[in-house]
């Protein structure tokens, strides 16, 4: 898949400059990822709300952020079994708003995520390549979370699966189906984790349509291999 070969030559680049490029690149992959998760937390609130639904509850994880973030937004809580999580929305019965409120935090993919990973590739910048990494690869760090959601969603629009597929986490939703005595809905749980990851694929690759008409093409590799 081209994003990884984007990292992957990016990151080789880098690395060109030492073991110091590494460091460099791991404190900003850190740095990325502190940042990115409240802030993906937050797109999911201002989607569902531009969308027209309601938001009443969103959990931030302390160590994200969550009760300073809480001070300034009365419908945060600091706290969650997860890094972060909205737990409280109301989309009024629409799956449009549904499906908005889900992929709300992943115009950050389009903008500037792939973007960003290219241009920090291709000029040997190991801590920029690292904090970009999160933004650029969230659609394949959501596959357990946020595109099985996007993949529930679509796959229960047909008549064979009801909402009882629908989750953010593909993990407890299997624990959940297990759990059955009979007639589990396996087919359709299948689907709906095969549909996220081909979104996830679909949506990093518009992510490289963005950067390439922004004048940022695919990070060639350090060394051209010649045929």
């Amino acid at each position: 898949m081209r994003i990884f070969l984007d990292a992957f030559h990016g990151l080789d680049r880098c690395l060109d400059r030492g073991w110091r490029a590494l460091v460099l690149a791991l404190l900003g992959l850190a740095a990325g990822w502190w940042v990115y998760v409240p802030l993906h937390e937050l797109l999911h609130a201002a989607a569902c709300v531009a969308a027209g639904g309601e938001v009443s509850r969103l959990e931030i994880a302390p160590e994200y952020g969550g009760a300073l973030l809480a001070r300034l937004f009365p419908f945060i809580t600091s706290g969650s079994d997860y890094a972060g999580r909205l737990s409280g929305f109301d989309t009024h019965g629409s799956d449009l708003v549904y499906l908005a409120t889900d992929l709300g935090p992943f115009l950050l993919t389009l903008y500037p995520g792939v973007w960003a990973l290219r241009r920090a590739g291709a000029r040997g910048w190991p801590f920029q390549l690292g904090f970009s990494l999160p933004f650029a690869l969230a659609p394949f760090l959501s596959l357990t979370g946020d595109a099985y959601e996007i993949g529930s969603i679509l796959v229960t629009q047909g008549p064979l699966w009801g909402e009882a597929l629908r989750g953010d986490d593909l993990i407890k939703k299997a624990q959940e189906l297990a759990a059955l005595s009979a007639g589990a809905p396996w087919g359709g749980f299948a689907l709906a984790a095969l549909v996220g990851l081909a979104w996830a694929t679909l949506w990093c690759e518009l992510g490289g349509q963005v950067a390439r008409a922004l004048g940022r093409g695919p990070t060639p590799p350090r060394i051209a291999v010649r045929s």
